[in-house]
């Protein structure tokens, strides 16, 4: 869709935020005290993170191109399938819309938050956190090497996924083919001349991204959270530091910035290997 640039910066905006609010609004659901959902379990959570990522994808997939994730905006730009003058405004974009998303969990759960006793339960609805960890000090060693490693795995995947399910999409093979042919998919003319054999295609690879979170949160999930987004962890955990116990209750606790640098760093170098690796494999 040939949309402006701040059309896009806004629809990242959009699509973060409704990662956030089905995301982490499961999360809260289950982990606060007094809520319908509360000691559901983690299938709920898998449901939300699925959903959040397949509804934005299948809403603004064809607009911005529905990163909603720093990691994968700079892992596309390195490899050359983002121009760099746009990454830092989309990352801006995901940061605030993470924020937002936040924001609005907040508003929607505040009487529950004021009912939970359990500090890590709170953060936990806005950020990843170890189970490893104990609060002490000795702890936070450990819980940094398994964080970094559960993030790296789960995030590799998901982004060398999302790679293959929109370029070696059912289909993909006609636009190749087109493309021999003088007609430029990238076009409205090429896309109606070919539009009937890749829209299927690319339709099924933005519900199976939905799917695959599912699968990464039941499988990977366990350890972390998990975050594998930047924005998903590090917006919502600016919000719960600047929060006062007035409105998180008197038992919200520390936000672990210790810990904050792991979910950040590793789905960003997660990003840059799986992306190069699939360039250099299938699209070299």
């Amino acid at each position: 869709m040939d949309v402006t640039w701040a059309v896009k910066y806004i629809t990242e905006f959009l699509g973060t935020a409704i990662l956030i609010i089905l995301g982490n609004g499961a999360v809260a659901n289950v982990e606060l005290k007094g809520t319908k959902g509360h000691q559901s379990g983690w299938l709920v959570i898998a449901v939300g993170y699925g959903m959040g990522v397949m509804i934005p994808a299948l809403m603004f997939g064809n607009v911005s191109g529905n990163h909603i994730n720093p990691a994968f905006t700079l892992g596309l730009a390195i490899s050359g399938y983002f121009p760099w003058a746009q990454v830092a405004p989309y990352i801006i974009a995901q940061l605030l819309g993470a924020i937002f998303g936040q924001a609005l969990v907040v508003a929607s759960h505040r009487p529950y938050y004021l009912q939970t006793t359990n500090s890590n339960a709170i953060l936990g609805s806005f950020s990843t956190i170890v189970n490893t960890d104990d609060g002490s000090k000795k702890s936070h060693a450990a819980s940094m090497i398994n964080g970094f490693v559960n993030e790296f795995i789960g995030s590799f995947i998901l982004f060398f996924a999302a790679m293959a399910m929109t370029k070696n999409y059912f289909g993909a093979e006609v636009v190749k083919y087109a493309a021999t042919r003088g007609v430029d998919a990238t076009q409205i003319q090429g896309k109606v001349a070919i539009g009937s054999h890749i829209n299927a295609g690319l339709a099924v690879a933005h519900l199976a991204l939905g799917f695959l979170v599912m699968a990464l949160v039941t499988s990977l999930g366990g350890p972390t959270g998990p975050g594998l987004n930047p924005a998903r962890d590090l917006g919502p955990r600016i919000l719960h530091f600047l929060l006062p116990k007035s409105v998180l209750g008197e038992h919200k606790g520390d936000s672990k910035w210790w810990y904050a640098w792991v979910p950040v760093v590793a789905p960003i170098l997660a990003a840059i290997l799986a992306v190069l690796l699939f360039k250099v494999i299938y699209l070299a």
